[in-house]
């Protein structure tokens, strides 16, 4: 099949919206800021074994699941992350207060007022976050015009501690984590209003095709689902990949804010990150799948993002990646998606995993000249002229 002939790839399943939807639920009521992120982590393993997949764990969690294909080289990944954004407890107050640090990249003007559970070693407890000035009956207008920022935020902890010296009779220490609330709202409307949506909604969304793959035909391929632990602090998907992974296709948010193109309904295929270009051929293969399964998409390009896949490439891999994503409105904070782009993204994944192989050539880690890619306007090309044979295709590949 040449690139580019989409003729039997109209191929997208069916996918169970309350599925899909329930399995986001359960998953935000779960606590994961990056570096707490066991109980998601035993969580995913217990809906893979309800599946039927099997799969493996790295030493810290991240997981590596197995949707056998008819042929295990060249195989395709799908990846997404379980952690969240959260704080860690960086000062025991004088007044009993906590000082924090971020998880992840987000604004302190959105940390507060938020609830919170601090997890030490004695046990958890409950908080809220505030600024220092936090009663406009005692500080009357200068409520409002407080500086933000991480430094000028505390975590009030719901027990007894009016001092430090009550805070570490607690159990309370410098570096215990903090997970936000999520406050989850599920309107009738399809819209989903939550923190952390990024990325558990793409969880979601890899489970539910899943699911849907499970009970369909065999993929031409082995598909390789992987659920990374520590995306939110740069890490991603370097250390789960296996050299049969020829393709990986990461699942993320797309950012829908002034300035960028994406869109709270259907896919949102990135074009580039802040680390550059997504491959040309596995993204132009995402939306020429759009096209062909009738999957609403647009594209965007994302300058102050990474997502799973940029780890990955960083450290080497020589993987073909792309980025679909749903467009989530305040990304980052109080987050807003909708079903309409969870389930086009989720038939997405169902198409490409059913979709046929359009380059055998990227089974093998190293191969000569012959089945290699070629782009539009190549120079070669032009070069070449009208009629002419490739030089790869008129003569045999010597490897």
């Amino acid at each position: 099949m040449e690139v580019g002939d989409m003729s039997q790839d109209c191929r997208r399943l069916d996918i169970d919206i309350d599925y899909l939807s329930g399995q986001l639920a359960a998953m935000l009521a779960i606590a994961s800021p990056t570096g707490y992120t066991d109980s998601i982590v035993r969580y995913v393993c217990a809906q893979l074994d309800r599946l039927g997949l099997s799969y493996e764990l790295t030493r810290r969690g991240a997981i590596r699941a197995r949707l056998p294909g008819h042929a295990r080289a060249g195989a395709r990944a799908v990846v997404s992350h379980v952690d969240t954004l959260g704080a860690q407890v960086a000062t025991l107050g004088p007044d009993g207060r906590l000082g924090l640090v971020p998880i992840g990249h987000w604004s302190a003007r959105f940390a507060e007022g938020a609830r919170a559970t601090i997890f030490s070693r004695k046990g958890a407890y409950r908080g809220t976050i505030l600024p220092p000035m936090a009663s406009g009956h005692t500080f009357g207008d200068d409520v409002d015009t407080a500086p933000i920022g991480w430094r000028h935020v505390r975590l009030r902890v719901d027990a007894l501690a009016e001092d430090r010296s009550q805070l570490e009779r607690l159990g309370i220490e410098i570096g215990d984590i903090v997970a936000i609330d999520p406050q989850p709202e599920f309107l009738e409307n399809g819209f989903i209003v939550s923190r952390h949506l990024d990325n558990k909604a793409g969880v979601a969304s890899m489970l539910a095709a899943i699911r849907a793959m499970v009970a369909g035909p065999r993929p031409p391929v082995d598909v390789y689902w992987l659920f990374t632990i520590a995306e939110e602090v740069g890490h991603g998907a370097a250390a789960i990949l296996l050299p049969d992974i020829a393709a990986m296709v990461a699942v993320d948010n797309g950012t829908t804010a002034p300035g960028q193109n994406s869109a709270e309904f259907g896919v949102t295929v990135a074009m580039a990150d802040e680390t550059g270009p997504f491959d040309y051929h596995l993204t132009r293969k995402m939306v020429e799948l759009c096209d062909a399964n009738d999957i609403r998409y647009q594209k965007d390009v994302f300058r102050y993002y990474r997502s799973d896949s940029a780890s990955a490439i960083e450290a080497g891999a020589d993987v073909r990646t792309a980025l679909v994503t749903f467009g989530v409105d305040a990304s980052h904070g109080y987050e807003r998606i909708h079903m309409h782009a969870l389930r086009s993204l989720a038939e997405l994944l169902t198409a490409y995993g059913l979709s046929e192989v359009d380059i055998p050539r990227d089974e093998k880690v190293m191969a000569g000249l012959k089945g290699f890619t070629h782009q539009p306007s190549d120079p070669a090309d032009q070069m070449l002229g009208p009629g002419t044979k490739r030089p790869e295709t008129a003569e045999p590949d010597p490897g």
